[in-house]
């Protein structure tokens, strides 16, 4: 069955109203009408199977038939700090990253981004970001859609994250010491990962002195340089893999 978000499944009256763009793709793009069965999710993590009583173009109503059991949560928390990079990239970003499980998503400008947006445009990319975050929870599943903060500057960022209990990486193309792999095999267990990735042009060295002395350890993947996306993707499955869903060891 097809899934579906709402912002909360009130069950007082045991019936549900879709209404905006969800409706509209619903009655529009999928054809479905009366009688169509779905599963409707809020981001309290609630399930519900449910049945169409009524479509029309601006409004679907739905009444529930049963609860269905909460997806487990990751046996690990990830907050993702990733710079802001170009619209379709970030966009890709967002998309795999929920799917993958991300907790928490904060976006910052540090000294080489090249991306810089106004108020306005802010605004308008938070609001893309949250619907994509959503899109990808009815995709995968996922217990809730990813939360996505405010843009901030890489030295707020430092600032609200010094003190948090966690393990905490920033990745750095130019360490030379320390590889993800080995950082990972000197833990046992996480429950919390915060991990940093830069823009296209990475850190400066500065940056790199202020992640240090706020508790993240600069590591990288080998001698592959990856594009920020990807090593964002390819950090977080790593961390799913090791610690939390994608693990064999929590089957």
């Amino acid at each position: 069955m097809r899934r579906f978000f709402v912002d909360k499944i009130r069950t007082k009256d045991e019936t549900c109203t879709i209404t905006g763009a969800e409706a509209r793709h619903m009655k529009t793009v999928l054809r479905m009408g009366r009688g169509d069965r779905l599963i409707l999710m809020d981001s309290n993590g609630s399930r519900f199977q449910g049945i169409i009583e009524s479509a029309g173009s601006r409004e679907v109503r739905v009444r529930l038939e049963k609860p269905l059991p909460k997806p487990p949560p990751s046996p690990v928390e990830i907050i993702l700090c990733q710079a802001l990079i170009k619209s379709r990239p970030m966009d890709y970003l967002i998309q795999k990253t929920s799917e993958l499980g991300v907790d928490l998503i904060l976006p910052f400008i540090s000294e080489r981004t090249v991306v810089r947006l106004d108020k306005d445009r802010v605004d308008k990319k938070m609001m893309h970001w949250r619907e994509i975050a959503h899109n990808s929870a009815k995709q995968s599943n996922k217990r809730n859609p990813v939360e996505i903060k405010s843009v901030c500057s890489f030295k707020e960022l430092i600032a609200k994250l010094e003190c948090q209990d966690a393990m905490k990486v920033v990745l750095w193309e130019e360490e030379e010491k320390r590889d993800l792999r080995g950082l990972f095999e000197e833990y046992s267990r996480v429950k919390r990962f915060i991990g940093i990735v830069g823009p296209e042009g990475g850190f400066g060295q500065a940056e790199i002195t202020a992640a240090r002395e706020a508790g993240f350890t600069p590591a990288w993947f080998g001698n592959r340089i990856l594009r920020s996306e990807t090593a964002a993707i390819t950090m977080v499955s790593v961390v799913q893999y090791e610690w939390g869903d994608l693990s064999i060891r929590n089957l």
